[in-house]
């Protein structure tokens, strides 16, 4: 299924591209721990200790880079050494996030790409896979899909 969302106007992205960093990071790291910590596997969250993982928003021009410490998700201030960075435009992670999309085949399209500890990447792409987000995140957010459970 082919994206429904125009790519972010240039404008608007050189704006976003202007703001500091850690503050969208920080917004992040707070929405991971409030909505998705929990149901992510420890095996998981072992692999991500103190690995910084930037989520790169290619048409917005921002990034957002975290780390699990101990118990949470701690927003990185730029500039620390990343392991993982996830790339992608606004419309493609909202595609993965509404399950309209598969990682994979945006992957093996270019249109999602991963730098660095790829192995990193898919733990954390499995175990997304595994989380049904229409129980995870508040209502209307994501399409409820029937018995997901990592289907499409």
């Amino acid at each position: 299924m082919l994206s429904t969302l125009p790519p972010v106007p240039a404008p608007l992205a050189r704006l976003a591209a202007k703001l500091p960093a850690y503050p969208g990071s920080w917004l992040f790291a707070a929405g991971l721990n409030r909505f998705l910590r929990h149901h992510f596997p420890e095996d998981t969250l072992e692999a991500m200790e103190d690995k910084v993982v930037c989520i790169h928003v290619r048409d917005a021009e921002v990034a957002f880079d975290v780390q699990w410490q101990g118990q949470r998700f701690q927003a990185v201030a730029p500039g620390a050494d990343v392991a993982l960075t996830i790339s992608a435009t606004v419309a493609d992670f909202w595609c993965l996030l509404q399950r309209h999309e598969d990682p994979d085949t945006l992957f093996f399209n270019r249109r999602l790409t991963m730098k660095g500890d790829t192995e990193l990447g898919l733990w954390i792409k499995n175990s997304l896979d595994a989380i049904d987000l229409s129980d995870v995140l508040p209502g209307g957010f994501v399409a409820r899909s029937p018995g997901h459970a990592g289907k499409r």
